[in-house]
């Protein structure tokens, strides 16, 4: 970061964990001045996280990712650059040959048909909505997240159909997994797609309650 960008923050958010994970950034965090950390007792879910970090933000650009940093670090200042060009800015993995790059085929081909079926069901014509990284224009994400309220995995989709509606300009940048973790074995292909085409309606609802015209 500090060879990117002349001044930056990283916001944890710890979302309820049971783990070390509090004890470990506070015996670390005074090595770091521009680190901090959001954290609540009660596990609220990734949305919930995302958009408490979100709105914990005070810079011009934002990049989100994952803890595990499965994009690696370079591209975080790659997409803040795209955001001279767009509000926000999704990676995706679905842009090159290389972007699923160490996933077997099984893995790969549930992938991008999940991807395929959310995108028809929401009616987007991105590549990749449920990448782990993305970037935003600082006043765009927070007004964005200022209006989600999904908790789970789905917050993606909700983001992006508020940022379409409220009439963000929306670009891809092609990434690629580098560091894999074991996450994949808590998803349920069937389970998890069911349960975001039942957000996805409870999504469409909210939004189209939304009226994104006004500054607010």
């Amino acid at each position: 970061m500090s060879e990117n960008f002349e001044d930056y923050e990283i916001i944890l958010v710890n979302d309820g964990s049971t783990d070390s994970t509090e004890k470990i950034f506070l015996t670390n965090a005074g090595n770091y001045a521009n680190l901090k950390m959001v954290s609540y007792v009660k596990n609220q879910g990734k949305g919930h996280a995302v958009k408490t970090g979100m709105l914990e933000t005070t810079g011009e650009r934002i990049v989100c990712t994952d803890c595990d940093l499965a994009y690696g670090v370079e591209v975080i200042g790659e997409m803040a650059e795209k955001l001279s060009e767009y509000d926000l800015v999704i990676g995706s993995r679905n842009l090159t040959k290389e972007g699923h790059k160490g996933y077997n085929f099984a893995r790969k081909l549930a992938s991008k048909a999940y991807i395929k079926l959310l995108n028809l069901a929401a009616g987007f014509r991105h590549t990749d909505s449920q990448c782990g990284i993305k970037a935003y224009r600082g006043e765009a994400a927070r007004k964005i997240f200022k209006h989600c309220q999904t908790k789970g995995f789905a917050f993606d989709l909700e983001a992006l159909m508020i940022a379409e509606k409220a009439g963000y300009s929306i670009g891809e940048y092609p990434v690629s997994i580098i560091n894999h973790s074991n996450e994949s074995s808590k998803v349920s292909v069937i389970r998890d797609t069911k349960k975001m085409l039942s957000d996805l309606k409870k999504i469409k609802k909210h939004v189209n309650t939304l009226d994104l015209t006004k500054q607010d």
